[in-house]
């Protein structure tokens, strides 16, 4: 093959390889949390303490990731130095997600399992997604080839996140729940992405074709030194971490729980509503993903996010000011949604411009310092992604224990129970649960509303302003610094 047929090749094996990856990313992302709150009776001891687990097993990849994408720069197999942990990642995770979400433990058992289990998800979908995110430098160096590569592995992430978002509620809650319950339900849908997984992620596997010119180099040792090294020598990268960590934090917020909380309060407990409301706010970013690499061609990035910020900051204002004069109803669900959609359609065009900028600092470090190091540099964006889920899910438990949401979710919990061991029927189950939330007061909704507008939106404008400030690797700089590499020959 030719390179323009390899390319062609690879913008299709290498995007379909992630759709269940993001599936199952999704589902412990979004649906983790709420599996647990609403399926499992916690104190609030017990919720801070699954908490705490969360944001520890995210600080235990602040060392895994490195060290991971470090293990990856010294890989040499017949393979490439990729494709190996693709497949042993894959696998694991799938063993993982699939016990999360099938093991029947209550209390302090369950607490002490889900430590154990969560600190194996993040070791093993490291292994896989900075595997894959890792590729992507040695598929092309061309910049604007790259942006195919991001922006179509991301639009196929993106239908990965969008099928998963499209049933996982209306198959776990209300009267489409399999079984007639949320433990059945989630057990089910955790086998079929567990399967999901490995299949789709087979394409890259097996149809990709890297530049494997990293075969002729010595495999550099693994170690610590090296890690801390590169990344805190490169200055560019250091700035687009923090940049990134806060725009994910803020995107985040609404999935992480909140959202769907949020809406099963003000609109019933019924999964429909949250697919719909999640399903249209994922949906307007494909226009995004389809086009990006042609408006990237046209736009300067940091143009480009001047207007995003400000479909955002719309975006947020529809969502919060229906929900400070009005109470359930079809209009206020409309303008909640068309509010998410506009507000994740500016935070999905920052999330494609932040994954660029941190490709783009793989050149800048070889101009700084004569190397590449892509794994080390591709391990922190899935890091800073999973600390940024960690503490949006802080964020979440905290806000339940503020506005006493808990009371609420223990209650769902164990009429889910019930209905699981067949002491009540599904029927029963839906009544007794929308009697339940008619307790909700209109300060407990309003305060999940807040945090899942004001909060993001303040984050997205600081990662805003530190970006126009303190990052340089503009268009013309990168170019600039990629003539320059070349002619070093």
């Amino acid at each position: 093959m030719n390179e323009e047929q390899i390319t062609k090749r690879n913008l299709i094996m290498f995007p379909l390889g992630t759709v269940g990856r993001d599936m199952m990313y999704n589902l412990v992302t979004s649906y983790l949390l709420t599996f647990v709150l609403f399926t499992h009776k916690l104190t609030a001891a017990q919720l801070s303490a699954i908490t705490a687990i969360m944001v520890a097993a995210r600080i235990f990849d602040a060392l895994n990731d490195p060290v991971m994408g470090n293990i990856i720069e010294r890989t040499r197999t017949r393979w490439g130095k990729f494709k190996p942990w693709l497949v042993v990642g894959i696998l694991t995770t799938s063993v993982v997600i699939y016990l999360a979400f099938n093991v029947r433990l209550q209390g302090w058992a369950f607490v002490w399992f889900f430590g154990i289990i969560y600190f194996l998800y993040s070791i093993t979908y490291t292994m896989h997604d900075i595997a894959y995110w890792g590729m992507v430098p040695s598929l092309s160096s061309d910049a604007d080839t790259r942006n195919r590569y991001t922006s179509r592995a991301t639009l196929f992430a993106g239908i990965g996140g969008m099928l998963a978002a499209a049933f996982i509620p209306m198959l776990t809650a209300g009267d489409a729940a399999i079984g007639g319950n949320a433990v059945t339900a989630y057990g089910r849908v955790a086998l079929l992405i567990a399967i999901l997984g490995p299949l789709f992620l087979a394409f890259t596997v097996f149809g990709v074709i890297e530049q494997r010119n990293y075969d002729n180099e010595p495999a550099p040792p693994v170690s610590f030194k090296k890690i801390i090294g590169t990344i805190t020598g490169n200055d560019q990268l250091l700035w687009i971490a923090l940049i990134f960590l806060l725009q994910q934090i803020g995107n985040g917020i609404v999935l992480s729980g909140i959202g769907q909380t949020y809406i099963y309060v003000e609109f019933g407990y019924n999964g429909i509503f949250f697919t719909a409301f999640q399903m249209l706010g994922m949906a307007v970013t494909a226009l995004l993903m389809i086009f990006y690499p042609v408006i990237s061609r046209h736009l300067p990035r940091k143009k480009l996010m001047s207007i995003l910020m400000l479909i955002s900051g719309i975006g947020y204002v529809v969502m919060l000011l229906p929900g400070l004069a009005m109470h359930g109803g079809n209009l206020k669900f409309i303008l909640l949604t068309l509010g998410y959609m506009l507000a994740n359609f500016g935070q999905y065009g920052f999330y494609l411009i932040m994954m660029i900028s941190i490709m783009n600092t793989v050149e800048y470090n070889e101009y700084r310092h004569g190397t590449r190091d892509e794994g080390i540099i591709s391990s922190l964006r899935p890091f800073l992604t999973k600390l940024a889920s960690a503490l949006t899910v802080a964020i979440a438990n905290i806000t339940y224990i503020v506005f006493n949401i808990i009371h609420y979710t223990n209650g769902i919990a164990d009429l889910e129970q019930a209905a699981n061991a067949g002491q009540i029927t599904a029927e029963q189950k839906g009544a007794e649960i929308t009697q339940l939330l008619t307790g909700v007061q209109h300060g407990q909704s309003l305060g999940l509303l807040l945090v899942m507008t004001v909060v993001p939106c303040l984050l997205m404008f600081a990662s805003y302003l530190l970006y126009r400030k303190r990052y340089i690797l503009d268009e013309e700089e990168y170019a600039r610094i990629c003539r320059e590499i070349k002619a070093r020959g």
